[in-house]
């Protein structure tokens, strides 16, 4: 049984306030893949890509057990392409270039040996390409992720509730909770989103940790201050990678686990920030992510006598 993985594999470009890429592996497949292999493997990844996506790249994804039947490689085509400036605060930034190439003629087949799969995370895509791939699937996954953006909601409204209600988790920020329910609060817009499909929602809120919603039940996921951050590129998909590694390698879907999920999704995307692309994650030993848990629970923990 395996991690199903659907999403862009891509190269970027990125400028913040502490420095300048011209061109790094991204891409939110290539985020996703990277962090939940931590957790479990095989991952069974499903994107495209053009000739120039580097083989390093491939390989070093495979050593980590990324299974790459369900990539279309086209050979004389361009991997997608996007180009960023990130503001002070890192939580903003500008789109400079956008260039879908080889995205743009994406319509994924899932192989045969992909048919196992126990657990699919759908990374920000197209709605009708992320309902095509659950169709795709002869028998339902235990759990189904699906991750969109406001771009969606803006351009393809109709399509993204349909694909929203065929989903167990949905992953929004806060603002697009907003916008998606049309509700400023967002336990009520939880609510809403619920009644939609989901038996679960997640909100990131980015440098403000995230939040877990489960009928009336809230589960508050702090973020790591951190001395340092380079580049936020990712660190939502790393999350999400995280977040699935977790419930993947120990099969429990309840909301006691989903808790211990966030704060290792969290923990994850704590180091994805560190360096520019997904640099940080390709480096990262099993003793540093014990380390990072051991902090979120130090930042968390405290003891208080309630009088009643």
């Amino acid at each position: 049984m395996s991690l199903l993985v659907v999403g862009t594999m891509a190269f970027d470009a990125l400028e913040t306030p502490f420095g300048k890429v011209d061109r790094v592996i991204g891409g939110s497949a290539t985020y996703v893949a990277w962090s939940a292999s931590y957790f479990t493997q095989p991952i069974r990844q499903v994107s495209i890509i053009g000739g120039d996506f580097p083989t390093t790249e491939i390989d070093a994804l495979k050593k980590r057990g990324v299974t790459f039947e369900g990539v279309e490689v086209v050979k004389e085509g361009k991997s997608f392409f996007w180009s960023g400036r990130y503001h002070m605060d890192m939580n903003t930034r500008d789109s400079l270039i956008t260039e879908l190439n080889v995205l743009a003629d994406f319509n994924p087949q899932l192989p045969e040996s992909y048919q196992d799969c126990e657990f699919l995370m759908l990374g920000n895509l197209v709605p009708a390409i992320q309902m095509n791939v659950i169709n795709q699937l002869r028998k339902r996954p235990k759990l189904i992720v699906l991750d969109t953006m406001n771009f969606w909601m803006e351009t393809a409204m109709d399509d993204l509730k349909k694909a929203i209600g065929m989903v167990d988790v949905l992953l929004v920020n806060d603002s697009e909770a907003r916008q998606l329910t049309g509700e400023y609060s967002l336990p009520k817009a939880a609510m809403k989103i619920q009644e939609m499909g989901p038996k679960f929602l997640i909100i990131k809120k980015g440098e403000h940790g995230a939040l877990l919603f489960h009928d009336r039940s809230v589960f508050y996921a702090p973020a790591l201050p951190l001395d340092e951050v380079f580049d936020p590129t990712g660190a939502g998909d790393t999350f999400a990678g995280g977040f699935m590694g977790h419930l993947a390698k120990t099969k429990d879907i309840s909301f006691e686990n989903m808790k211990t999920a966030i704060i290792y999704g969290s923990a994850m995307a704590s180091f994805c920030v560190e360096k520019f692309g997904p640099q940080r994650l390709q480096e990262l030993s099993e003793q540093d992510i014990q380390e990072r848990m051991q902090s979120f629970v130090d930042l968390v923990n405290f003891d208080i006598d309630l009088v009643g």
